[in-house]
């Protein structure tokens, strides 16, 4: 996921290869870590784009009943149908600081609530005070903390 493209939307391209990614684990019966990247479902392609969701969750669910690790890292910004969807299907979930990881912006939120957030809403703080994410990792200690993930879980 390049943010540098198109915020590192989520397409069908990007769809295809991460449920690929999913069956190609399950088929190994290896592990997933996945790093996310996103502005969220890239809305060029229309339905197209949100079908992607879906077709990645029932990778990620089908890798999950074989009993296998799903690891994800959040890093800044995951938003949109990426956070909807697989960002957060993880069996353990870590962010990097500060990430902002989130749905629908703060603006959209905040009239449809007709509500002030507070400032820290959709900060991984926030979201691992609220129990949504299990652990922040800094960037420089993500190898090592990845590294004992993976060898508890073999």
């Amino acid at each position: 996921m390049d943010s540098n493209f198109i915020m590192a939307s989520m397409g069908t391209v990007v769809g295809e290869k991460i449920t690929r990614l999913f069956e190609y684990a399950l088929e190994e019966k290896l592990p997933v870590v996945l790093f996310t990247a996103s502005g969220g479902a890239r809305m060029q392609e229309g339905i197209m784009s949100l079908m992607q969701m879906a077709k990645i969750s029932a990778a990620v669910k089908q890798h999950a009943n074989a009993g296998l690790l799903y690891l994800t890292i959040l890093t800044d910004p995951t938003t949109g149908g990426v956070t909807a969807s697989f960002a957060m299907e993880g069996d353990i979930i870590l962010a990097e600081p500060q990430a902002l990881v989130g749905f629908a912006g703060r603006r959209v939120i905040e009239q449809t609530m007709k509500t002030q957030l507070p400032e820290d809403f959709q900060k991984a703080e926030f979201l691992l005070a609220h129990g949504f994410i299990d652990a922040i990792v800094k960037r420089e200690d993500l190898k090592t903390v990845i590294s004992q993930i993976l060898s508890i879980h073999q």
